[in-house]
């Protein structure tokens, strides 16, 4: 791999042997401008202080100090995490100008690796979506076809790696948003455990749902990027305080013996032929490495979906009431009152997906329905969660697929929002119980469009799923394609 295809792995030992970071980094800029009218992934280029940040691992390069893990490779960023002085949108028209005070854990950690932000990207609003088709601002694009969406809510960071503009990105899930982007644009996308990754700084959607993860072209640079971003936040309550492995030292070691639980329920009505078929070739793949497979149910992820959109809406609501146009963010022009300045700020400045939750949850949570909707989704969710670790306890790694579908086109979802939400179908159990999932890239539509595998394993162990996913990786090629711009 030559020029913007590399690897972050490629970029480190280019640099190693000589090569700038300065040079590195205006490459991928360069990639940025020439490719960002078709694919739309940046909401924020910021190209003097990317160029800053490369000289300086130059500089200290050549003066012989240490330099962090990521040094010199650019990193992209959804922009629902704080980044101090540069404006934090969350794709929302009602942060438009917000400019936070300070960093996320995770740009911190960032910084300290070394690693060069080149730009924030594009997300459904507030994370709300799985499409990108939700942002204020514009439509994201999915580079293997201009037509289609590159999945959501982190579709510009999925789509910023898959079309070379950045060899690593930062995304959030909170039902799916990082592993089913990941599959709609054939790259790696890994959410971990629950608590693994400081929230702090990242704008909340659903705060018992939401963790960081890192986008990818290959196992080894998701490897490389959750070492440099794990670990223990004070300033996290859900920061879970315990050693974070080497993920890069063991990655090449394969699993085994390998056991494989295939969920009977992620193989049924609503999967594609096409995806299905190369969801078992995937199976098949690890089976002739030596892997044994078995059968496996999760019987309660049928209400996977309605749990979480009674949890997500109900913390949402509870997350989004701080936006009411006094404290920061968007202010009406023209309002009578003080309620009448809540209602129009606000009104003006979310869209009509965040409404619509906002809705949902308030509801939920309301006087009469508390019980019947929101406390009962919990206990369904603790049903879940016992599914996994009763499935767990038969088998290694839960496989099946990403997404039900690859890429759909822009706007054929658009008006039919349960179609919309049944995208996150295979993904949404794993928030709910807070285990580590990752997509791995395993084929391609006859069409020319990326279809993911997932793994998924328990709390905590990322080094295993890292493992499993790399195996797969060793084994085939799909991790070395790229689309043409």
């Amino acid at each position: 791999m030559t020029g913007v295809n590399r690897t972050a792995a490629d970029l480190i030992a280019a640099q190693q042997a000589g090569e700038s970071a300065e040079s590195i980094v205006t490459a991928f800029l360069d990639s940025i401008d020439s490719r960002e009218s078709k694919v739309r992934a940046f909401l924020s280029v910021d190209r003097e202080s990317a160029l800053e940040q490369a000289r300086d691992v130059d500089t200290r390069r050549k003066s012989g100090k240490p330099l962090g893990l990521l040094a010199g490779v650019p990193v992209a960023i959804k922009d629902v995490l704080c980044t101090r002085g540069q404006v934090t949108t969350c794709g929302s028209k009602i942060l438009e100008d917000f400019r936070p005070p300070y960093d996320a854990h995770v740009i911190s950690a960032l910084r300290g690796a070394d690693a060069v932000i080149v730009g924030k990207t594009n997300m459904d609003e507030f994370a709300m979506g799985s499409s990108t088709e939700n942002s204020a601002y514009q439509v994201t694009r999915n580079p293997w076809d201009l037509d289609r969406i590159p999945g959501g809510s982190s579709g510009g960071s999925a789509a910023a790696v898959a079309a070379c503009q950045a060899p690593l990105s930062i995304g959030t899930d909170t039902g799916g948003s990082i592993r089913q982007p990941a599959s709609l644009c054939g790259i790696v996308g890994l959410k971990p455990t629950y608590g693994r990754v400081s929230r702090y700084g990242l704008v909340a959607f659903a705060s018992s749902l939401d963790q960081i993860g890192p986008f990818s072209h290959d196992v080894t640079d998701s490897a490389l990027m959750l070492e440099a971003i794990a670990g223990h936040d004070p300033r996290d309550s859900t920061s879970v305080d315990r050693p974070v492995p080497k993920y890069s030292n063991s990655i090449n070691e394969p699993v085994g013996p390998l056991t494989i639980g295939l969920p009977r329920e992620y193989f049924g009505e609503g999967l594609d032929p096409e995806v299905e078929s190369a969801a078992r070739e995937a199976v098949r793949v690890y089976e002739k490495l030596g892997a044994k497979v078995v059968e496996v149910s999760l019987p309660h992820s049928r209400y996977a979906i309605a749990v979480y959109y009674l949890v997500a809406t109900a913390e949402a609501s509870s997350n989004l009431a701080r936006f009411d146009g006094v404290h920061y963010g968007h202010r009406a022009k023209d309002f009578d009152g003080l309620i009448d300045l809540y209602e129009a700020s606000r009104g003006e400045g979310f869209g009509p997906e965040v409404r619509r939750r906002i809705m949902l949850g308030t509801f939920a949570l309301s006087s009469g329905y508390k019980d019947a909707y929101y406390l009962k989704a919990l206990k369904v969710r603790r049903l879940i969660k016992g599914d996994f670790d009763a499935a767990l306890r038969t088998c290694d790694v839960i496989m099946g697929p990403t997404a039900p579908t690859a890429a759909f086109r822009v706007g054929e979802k658009a008006d039919d929002p349960l179609a919309m939400y049944l995208s996150d179908i295979y993904t949404i159990s794993c928030n709910l119980a807070g285990f580590p999932g990752i997509s791995i890239p395993c084929g391609w539509t006859r069409g020319g469009l990326p279809i993911g595998l997932q793994i998924q394993a328990g709390p905590f162990e990322e080094e295993k799923l890292l493992r499993v996913a790399r195996m797969h990786e060793q084994a085939t090629d799909w991790h070395l394609r790229r689309p043409t711009l």
